[in-house]
């Protein structure tokens, strides 16, 4: 049990920093802005799904092997939940209305939650190494 949950783990924090890391960022650098954005808040929905159904899969599976990294990738899980069904709405509204502090601010919100997310997925990947 303890080697799936250090490969679930593992999976989740290699996949959100791919994709911060690398392909958001190929995106911006290989695509015109107009065709990046699009692309972007399309994968994203899709994106929150597999970061949710993946740490929620990994905590209920680590709960045995280390209550603690479990609430990490449980913690992972909800906050996801919150970035998929509010946070990401209002950032697409705010781009929608043309209310670049607020798309600022919000987009700040999310970036800061995500990085904090992949350092937890790797403090759950520390533990269960």
């Amino acid at each position: 049990m303890s080697m799936i949950a250090l490969l679930l783990a593992a999976t989740l924090l290699g996949g959100m920093v791919f994709f911060s890391f690398g392909f958001a960022p190929v995106l911006f650098a290989q695509l015109p802005m107009d065709k990046v954005r699009p692309l972007l808040r399309g994968t994203f929905p899709y994106y929150y799904l597999a970061v949710i159904a993946l740490s929620g899969l990994a905590a209920l599976v680590t709960i045995p092997v280390s209550v603690l990294a479990a609430a990490l990738l449980g913690a992972i899980c909800l906050s996801t939940i919150y970035a998929r069904q509010d946070l990401m709405g209002r950032i697409n509204a705010a781009t929608d209305r043309g209310d670049s502090g607020a798309f600022k601010r919000l987009h700040g919100l999310s970036v800061v939650i995500q990085l904090l997310q992949i350092g937890l997925a790797g403090w759950a990947v520390i533990l269960l190494g």
